[in-house]
């Protein structure tokens, strides 16, 4: 009896200790709800996710993420809100029940309850308020519904804006849900009525204080609006009575822009809310700060965002949630999906094969199963320039599923690089070390060390290996760039590079020291850009370069890795949407393959902000290369 009473309080103790785990998960990203104001689908509910609720990513490619006829009566819904649940009970979102694109603005029947366990499966009920409630009977419109938690009565409050045909002041009404949120417990009732009409209400609670944000107006004696905005009413108690200010609170109250949609929500990290709203006559959405709500900032902020968001509303979630949501529907940041280790891991669905950050000059290494690429990093999308301050690292065993690890190289490991440059590189094993070779625009090359492919890396010199001096035949300040090493079934390391001359020479054992005389390449019909690689194939080396500008892909063969080299042809034509091009080619689980670069990620790829991408690459029976097929399609998985 001791031992089984001893038992089930054990598990009483571990499920109770199991729960405070789960509940003392730190929320670490934002969930934004919203509706679009233009498009085939714009009144449907789509999300967006945030790790800081400031940038945010559209999840679904901005595709609604539920299909509105499936939860509404009029096939449209505007306004949603979000509420995660105050007993571990899930997740509530309303929204107007409203198809204006079809049905004009005159009326709309109601509102829509949903509840979801996981974010991800909603179960809709759509209340009709005129046929349920006698006392709606003439309502014309039923907007922008929200959820508040009732601590004391441990119930969930449904708030709105109701205007009816023979009146046209709109008032808020509120009624408790019941407890399957399908429907109410009972008629709403009038919940605060201000002197000149409110909608689009917002509650938040805060040190004793309920404060109702909505969009105002004032009136003169004539009834003429002359004035609107963003307000404010507060009550000591959720149900009120609400004492109305009548000071406008948003930045624009006193302007021709307009406003509405108000939202507050708090940041996760810090005692401090945002106020945001939708500017809906000019397509933005702005927000101001507060640490009390009564005072907010002067100026307005913008959101960083690849959406167009109309009223909606936006909840913390933990970085699980946020994975989840990334699972079902894609476009979290980043941020949000690595490891505890800092490790992303993602799919390719094509080309580029990686679309969440922009890459370019790949270089590749296979070690047992495991293809290594190491890339450059164009700082972001849309860039007039080159702006490239560090390297990344990504691995695949099959070429579909992709790791990428944590940043193992940055342009100020190098202090002698003031260029702060991190210009293409290459990366080659030997005794048991990774060396990566790195170029740094006018500065010179230089050499990191590591014990694992994946870093981290640090400065072998302290000074580069080779600069402008070195490089003889050429007068321009960037020719000592795009070092590409190969090492020859006599275990002798090489380094090829340039720009404009084709430079090589011998390194020495330890990898970190020129041996011998630094010489260049020549041969007839050699146009030499830059982007050298060399790769050996049944006892013939193969020099693949950039050539021409815009740059193709043209290559060269010989019996002895420093030649003399034959010229034979352009093997891949210019890369979609981008100036330059840089090849890595290697041989993997028995397939060669041909990895270069393009501006193709739209809408904001280009020249300077460019993305890496994968084709299958052939011989022909005599031993010369089939030119390259670029595809959207990219390379099959690899068992």
């Amino acid at each position: 009896m001791k031992s089984s009473f001893a038992s089930s309080l054990f598990w009483i103790v571990v499920f109770t200790f199991s729960l405070q785990c789960v509940a003392q998960k730190p929320m670490e990203a934002y969930l934004f709800a919203y509706f679009e104001g233009s498009g085939a689908d714009q009144e449907a509910i789509r999300f967006a996710v945030s790790d800081d609720a400031i940038h945010w990513k559209a999840l679904n490619k901005n595709n609604p993420i539920i299909p509105s006829a499936a939860i509404s009566n009029t096939g449209g819904v505007r306004d949603p809100h979000l509420l995660r649940g105050a007993e571990g009970d899930g997740f509530y979102m309303v929204a107007t029940d409203m198809f204006t694109k079809k049905d004009g603005w005159d009326t709309n029947p109601g509102i829509v309850l949903m509840h979801s366990d996981d974010l991800i499966n909603w179960q809709p009920t759509a209340i009709n308020l005129e046929k349920s409630y006698p006392k709606f009977k003439n309502t014309k419109w039923v907007w922008a519904p929200q959820t508040f938690y009732d601590t004391k009565k441990k119930k969930y409050l449904v708030y709105f804006t109701v205007r009816s045909h023979d009146n046209l002041k709109l008032d808020f009404y509120a009624a408790y849900a019941n407890k399957d949120f399908t429907d109410f417990e009972a008629e709403p009732k009038l919940l605060y009525s201000a002197k000149d009409g409110a909608i689009d209400g917002d509650i938040i609670y805060k040190d004793g204080t309920y404060h109702l944000f909505y969009k105002g107006n004032t009136k003169d004696a004539a009834g003429t609006e002359i004035q609107n905005g963003i307000k404010q009413a507060t009550s000591k108690k959720l149900l009120g009575p609400y004492t109305e200010s009548f000071e406008y609170i948003d930045f624009y109250a006193d302007k021709k822009t307009t406003v509405e949609g108000s939202s507050v929500f708090k940041l996760n990290d810090k005692d401090e809310y945002l106020l945001m709203y939708d500017l809906y006559s000019s397509g933005r959405y702005e927000f101001q700060r507060s640490k009390d709500l009564y005072t907010f900032t002067k100026e307005t902020e913008s959101f960083t965002k690849d959406f167009h968001p109309r009223h909606g509303s936006v909840i913390s979630i933990t970085k699980e949630e946020a994975q989840r949501l990334d699972q079902k529907w894609d476009g979290v940041p980043v941020s949000l999906l690595t490891n505890a280790k800092g490790r992303y891991r993602f799919q390719s669905q094509g080309n580029p094969i990686i679309q969440h950050k922009y890459t370019a000059d790949p270089a590749a290494l296979v070690e047992n199963d495991t293809l290594w690429l190491f890339t450059g990093h164009d700082y972001a999308g849309g860039q007039k320039g080159y702006k490239m301050k560090d390297w990344l690292v990504y691995s695949t065993t099959d070429l579909k599923n992709w790791t990428e690890h944590p940043i193992p190289l940055k342009i100020e490991d190098f202090t002698w690089a003031t260029s702060g440059d991190a210009y293409a590189g290459h990366v080659a094993k030997r005794n048991g070390k990774y060396y990566w070779y790195i170029s740094t625009n006018w500065n010179g090359i230089g050499v990191a060390v590591a014990d694992k492919p994946e870093g981290p890396y640090k400065d072998a010199l302290g000074k580069p290996l080779l600069t402008n001096e070195d490089c003889f035949a050429s007068s321009h300040s960037w020719t000592c760039i795009d070092p590409a090493i190969f090492i020859d079934k006599d275990d002798q390391p090489w380094i090829f590079w340039g720009n404009g001359v084709c430079y090589y020479a011998k390194l020495k054992d330890n990898m970190i020291e020129i041996e011998g005389e630094i010489k260049t390449i020549d041969f007839e019909g050699l146009e030499f850009t830059e982007a050298p690689w060399v790769h050996e194939r049944d006892g013939k080396y193969y020099l693949t370069y950039a050539t021409g500008f815009p740059e193709k892909i043209a290559y060269a063969v010989a019996d002895k890795v420093d030649g003399p080299y034959t010229y034979k042809g352009i093997l891949n034509e210019i890369a979609g949407n981008s100036n330059t091009n840089h090849q890595s080619i290697v041989e993997f689980k028995n397939d060669w393959y041909f990895i270069y670069h393009n501006g193709g990620i739209q809408p904001d790829g280009s020249s300077y902000s460019r993305s890496v991408c994968i084709d299958p690459l052939h011989y022909n029976e005599d031993g010369s290369l089939e030119r390259i097929q670029m595809t959207t399609e990219g390379v099959q998985a690899k068992n």
